[in-house]
């Protein structure tokens, strides 16, 4: 079973805040989960703000603690709210059902972590964390 390394959680949000600066995003923040759900990097850009870690650490923790990017959660808060609001009570406020939160996987599609990504509009957020994915030579779905 392949680990997130701290290498590959830097390289992932040098590769994400890269791809941000490419399309002229606004500044953005990362934060990089483990397979357990754990903090294992964060960084933000100058200017990015204070709400931001907490938006970017709950799309990561939203996809890990489900198996699913955060695409599809956002989807589910759509279609059935009533169990959107029991995942967010029972994750005691941590999941952000909204797109920007990914999972981070090996070449085998072995889930070693997830990525949550905030700054700019969600739709850009996650153009940025998949950039940032595969440039660290990782995949996700």
């Amino acid at each position: 079973m392949e680990k997130l390394t701290l290498a590959q959680a830097d390289a992932i949000i040098e590769g994400t805040f890269a791809k941000g600066a490419e399309m002229g995003f606004r500044p953005l923040t990362v934060a990089v989960l483990d397979d357990g759900g754990l903090m294992v990097a964060f960084k933000k850009q100058d200017n990015s703000s204070v709400l931001r870690f907490d938006i970017a650490q709950g799309k990561a923790y939203g996809a890990i603690g489900m198996g699913t990017p955060s695409r599809n959660l956002e989807n589910v808060a759509k279609e059935r709210p009533y169990f959107m609001n029991a995942l967010i009570g029972a994750s005691d406020g941590k999941v952000v059902p909204v797109k920007g939160g990914l999972l981070i996987k090996s070449s085998d599609g072995q889930i070693m972590g997830s990525i949550g990504v905030s700054g700019d509009n969600s739709d850009n957020d996650e153009i940025a964390g998949i950039a940032g994915i595969e440039g660290a030579g990782l995949t996700t779905d």
